[in-house]
C-alpha cells in the first residue's frame, strides 16, 4: 500500500531537483507525482521495501514489453519514495474491441516470459489468502460467495494481479505501458485475464460478452465460456473483498458480482 504524503521538490534527490514537481489524483492510497514529461514519483510507505525492490527486479527482467523502470528508491523517515520513468499516453477508461485486444497480446507476451520469473513475494492472489481476507470481513455474504465459486487456482507464473483500466495507458489508439506492478507474485493466469475483464469487459453493471470474447480469443486461452465466468466471479470477490476492507467503494464490484 502507498501513503498520501506531500513533498516539496528539496526533499528530492538533486537529479531530480530541476523537474517541476506536478501532484496527480493518480494512486487511491498513496501520493503520485509527475516530474514534467519525464519521471514519476510514487511515495509508498516504509515497509514496503522488498516489494519496491521485487517490483524493480521484476520490471529489469521485462526488456522487451511495454512496462516503465523502477530507477531509484530513496528511504525517508516514515516513507519511500520510488522514481520510474514516465509512460506517454492517456488511460481508456471504456476500453474499445481494439484498446481489449492489445492488452491481452500484452498479457501473451507478459506470462510468456513470467513463467519462468519467480519471486518470494507472498501469493496474495490465492484462495486461502482470500479465505483469510473475508474472514477479517465478518461478512457472511461474501463467505458464502467464495464457498460457491468453483475454480482451481494455479501456479502458472508472475501475474500483475491489478490490470484494471487504470494501469494502463494509450497514445494514438496504441498500448504504450502498463504499469504499477509492486503487487505482483505468483499466480495464475487465467485469475489475470479474469481481473482483466472485471475492469475492461464490463458496461456498468453488466459483463459485455463481445469485449471478453475478444479477450479470451486473442489471448488464445483454450476455456469454456461458462469455466472462465467462475474466475470472472473470483476475480471480483477478491476485489469487493480488497475494497471493503480498505473502506473503498466496493458496492459497483459487487452489484457486477451479484449479476454473474
Amino acid at each position: 500500500m502507498g501513503v498520501k504524503q506531500r513533498v516539496t521538490k528539496e526533499e528530492l534527490p538533486l537529479k531530480y531537483q530541476s523537474y517541476n514537481l506536478i501532484e496527480t489524483t493518480d494512486g487511491v492510497s498513496h501520493s503520485v507525482y509527475l516530474l514534467d514529461d519525464e519521471y514519476v514519483l510514487k511515495i509508498v510507505n516504509s515497509d514496503e521495501l522488498n516489494s519496491l525492490l521485487n517490483e524493480q527486479k521484476l520490471l529489469n527482467q521485462l526488456n522487451d514489453i511495454l512496462v516503465p523502470k523502477l530507477l531509484d528508491i530513496v528511504q525517508k523517515d516514515n516513507y519511500i519514495l520510488a522514481f520510474y520513468t514516465q509512460i506517454d499516453g492517456e488511460t481508456k477508461y471504456t476500453p474499445s474491441l481494439y484498446h481489449i485486444k492489445q492488452i491481452a497480446l500484452f498479457l501473451k507476451k507478459f506470462h510468456n516470459i513470467s513463467k519462468n520469473i519467480f519471486s518470494t513475494n507472498t501469493k496474495i492472489y490465492e484462495k486461502k489468502y482470500l479465505n483469510k481476507l473475508i474472514i477479517q470481513t465478518n461478512n457472511l455474504r461474501l463467505l458464502e460467495y467464495f464457498n460457491t465459486i468453483h475454480c482451481e487456482l494455479k501456479n502458472d507464473g508472475m501475474i500483475h494481479g491489478d490490470l484494471f483500466c487504470d494501469n494502463a495507458k494509450f497514445k494514438d489508439d496504441k498500448l504504450s505501458g502498463v504499469y504499477d506492478f509492486i503487487e505482483a507474485c505468483r499466480g495464475d493466469f487465467i485469475f489475470e485475464l479474469a481481473v482483466v475483464t472485471i475492469s475492461w469487459c464490463f458496461e456498468n453493471d453488466t459483463l459485455n460478452k463481445e469485449k471478453t470474447q475478444m479477450l479470451l480469443d486473442t489471448y488464445v486461452l483454450e476455456i469454456t465460456y461458462s469455466s472462465f465466468l467462475e474466475y470472472v466471479k473470483y476475480a471480483l470477490l477478491y476485489y469487493t473483498t480488497t475494497r471493503y476492507l480498505n473502506n473503498r467503494n466496493y458496492k459497483e464490484l459487487l452489484k457486477r458480482l451479484e449479476n454473474l
